[in-house]
């Protein structure tokens, strides 16, 4: 490979939570053990080089002034969709900065329904969204995703239809690929969730923000182009920072075709003068959206396909007792451990605490709605997913 996905960087003292913290109160690492960093959606890989170089030039002028969104910015997005996701007709007109997806969900929230109002997500759930609408007042009506026969994750359309008719919703957050369950949602089932919202005359927030990131042989379907009902009815939000590492750099974008709402949107985002792109962001996200970053992005696909398949497959063929649905999309698993901790007389809790023991840092399920969950993270060098594999069989689950 052109790209470095081998080596774990030293992120100690570099302003890295992902390194510098443990999100299980109580839990310790125990002597000789090293720190796999697994549990925040953060990657442990260095970006592309094409992004570095890009705010490296900026910086080299040293003036940081009052500045206007370039041509390059949107010009870089247009081109990154097309080729990326098939889009067409996009247009400079269609295209919004905003400091965060969470932001940008918040403020579409207030432009279609009122605080107090009620709000369909499916659940599992994104512990972000549940945050950002609570904290502002919407009251989360959960449709929950069901496994099929297969072990795949899939809506379930009855159920979005009553609950949205008998509750009278009338928006809905979509998350496409699916944080927390690594679903890559298919055309077909796109265009029939639509389809249930149009004929509950519910508008569409589509959280994209893991559209570049689905495993090998899985397409991100945009849902604005499932037809042309859903490019009016959606506000899609999309950024660079998952796909890249750029997270602590802040800058994400919205697409909203349809004139009436983008119009409403950017009126409401002005009033706070909060919701303002810093310099290096835009040029980090003409960096990444280069021949460069894709070329870049492409080694990471592979990188991160490998890494699923690995732990997908370790995990069931070792882990008795623990299940998952094979991942497609984003680099966290979503493992439900309710017949372990039962047959082995554990609670989730002390499951958590043993694996942060022996090093290996994951992430609480339970604010994602999974009575029984652990998120993990498989965004480091495949060898380290393997250690914490070898960790978890020899000390946690087969201990």
């Amino acid at each position: 490979m052109k790209y470095d996905f081998t080596t774990l960087p030293d992120r100690r003292g570099k302003d890295a939570i992902a390194v510098e913290q443990i999100p299980i109160e109580g839990a310790k690492i125990r002597d000789g053990f090293s720190r796999l960093p697994m549990w925040v959606a953060d990657m442990n890989f260095p970006t592309a080089p094409s992004i570095v170089d890009a705010m490296a030039q900026r910086i080299a002028h040293p003036l940081f002034g009052y500045f206007p969104m370039n041509d390059a910015y949107y010009d870089a997005i247009i081109h990154w969709q097309a080729h990326r996701n098939g889009v067409t007709g996009l247009q400079k007109e269609h295209i919004g900065y905003e400091n965060g997806v969470l932001g940008g969900v918040v403020s579409a929230m207030h432009i279609l329904a009122e605080s107090g109002a009620k709000v369909l997500l499916h659940s599992p759930t994104y512990i972000g969204f549940t945050g950002c609408l609570t904290n502002n007042g919407y009251t989360i009506v959960h449709s929950p995703l069901r496994l099929d026969e297969q072990g795949v994750w899939r809506m379930d359309y009855e159920d979005m239809d009553r609950k949205l008719r008998d509750e009278k919703i009338h928006v809905a957050i979509f998350c496409s690929p699916h944080n927390p369950c690594g679903r890559v949602w298919e055309r077909w089932e796109i265009e029939k969730a639509m389809e249930i919202y149009r004929k509950n005359d519910c508008y569409v927030i589509s959280d994209e923000i893991w559209s570049d990131l689905t495993l090998q042989g899985h397409q991100h379907i945009p849902t604005q182009s499932v037809s042309d009902d859903a490019r009016q009815r959606t506000i899609a939000l999309y950024a660079p920072s998952k796909t890249f590492n750029l997270a602590g750099l802040v800058g994400s974008y919205h697409i909203v075709y349809n004139d009436y709402l983008r119009d409403r949107l950017d009126k409401f985002e002005s009033l706070s003068h909060y919701n303002s792109c810093n310099v290096l962001s835009m040029h980090a996200l003409i960096g990444a959206y280069s021949y460069e970053g894709e070329e870049w992005l492409d080694e990471l696909r592979q990188v991160l396909t490998e890494n699923a398949e690995f732990a997908y497959s370790y995990i069931t063929e070792h882990f008795k007792g623990v299940t998952l649905a094979k991942p497609e999309g984003t680099y966290m698993l979503f493992l439900d451990c309710e017949e372990w901790c039962h047959t082995h007389g554990k609670t989730l809790d002390e499951l958590l605490r043993a694996g942060v023991e022996v090093g290996v840092i994951w992430q609480d399920g339970r604010p994602f709605h999974g009575a029984y969950s652990i998120r993990l993270n498989l965004a480091l060098p495949n060898r380290l997913v393997q250690e914490a594999m070898h960790r978890l069989d020899r000390y946690v689950f087969n201990a």
